[in-house]
């Protein structure tokens, strides 16, 4: 199977997991509105003396698994999804090197795997010398022993291009798991490091002593669009 073929199962693999993805996500998000619209069903207003009182509004808390979800669908969505729309360049910035590879690497395959079978066909004992118009300029003067040695190396970089390229995409994608899951932690000052004067009643000598303050943080609610 050639390089070609890998990449068109792949993406069609891609394409294949995406669609199920979203008919999840449609599931889930259907979920949702069932879930909220039976909230406010549920919601009842109460008079008194003039007074109409409603219960507070839910919020639906943030998913790190809509992030996650979305960044294995298409990258950069996930990093949106977060807020954090200085990434998406990155990403595709990342992603772009090794499909930039592949597709070098996969040309100079293919011209050095024709100009090594119509130079090997050239030789002895079948003398076939059709194929010697079509190999690149680039490439005449090559030796079987080098233009083999160039094909076997355009092969490996492009085979290692793919996996570059799963590799980077599966990154992207623990980068929106990893800081979804630490927008629900409260980052303030509620940890805090003291340096305090104390006294040794035993040796009725001062000192100086090390405060460290623990406060439960308190969960943020976002919402997911």
């Amino acid at each position: 199977m050639t390089g070609a073929k890998k990449l068109i199962f792949f993406f069609i693999g891609c394409i294949l997991f995406c669609s199920a993805e979203l008919s999840a996500q449609k599931k889930d998000t259907s979920a949702l509105k069932s879930k909220r619209s039976s909230i406010k069903k549920d919601t009842a207003l109460v008079k008194s003396d003039n007074v109409v009182k409603s219960d507070t509004v839910v919020k639906l808390k943030f998913r790190p698994q809509v992030a996650t979800r979305r960044a294995a669908i298409l990258p950069g969505w996930g990093q949106a999804t977060n807020k954090e729309y200085w990434k998406i360049p990155i990403v595709y910035g990342v992603l772009a090197i090794p499909g930039a590879l592949y597709f070098y690497n996969d040309s100079w395959y293919s011209k050095t795997k024709y100009a090594y079978e119509a130079k090997f066909k050239a030789q002895a004992p079948t003398l076939d010398s059709s194929g010697l118009a079509g190999i690149d300029p680039q490439l005449k003067n090559l030796g079987l022993a080098s233009l083999q040695s160039y094909r076997n190396t355009f092969r490996r970089d492009r085979d290692y291009s793919i996996l570059y390229f799963i590799l980077a995409w599966g990154l992207q994608v623990a980068d929106a798991t990893v800081f979804a899951h630490l927008k629900q932690f409260d980052v303030s000052d509620d940890l805090s490091l003291q340096v305090k004067p104390q006294f040794n009643p035993n040796t009725r000598t001062p000192g100086l002593g090390l405060v460290l303050n623990f406060k439960e943080p308190s969960k943020k609610i976002f919402t997911t669009k």
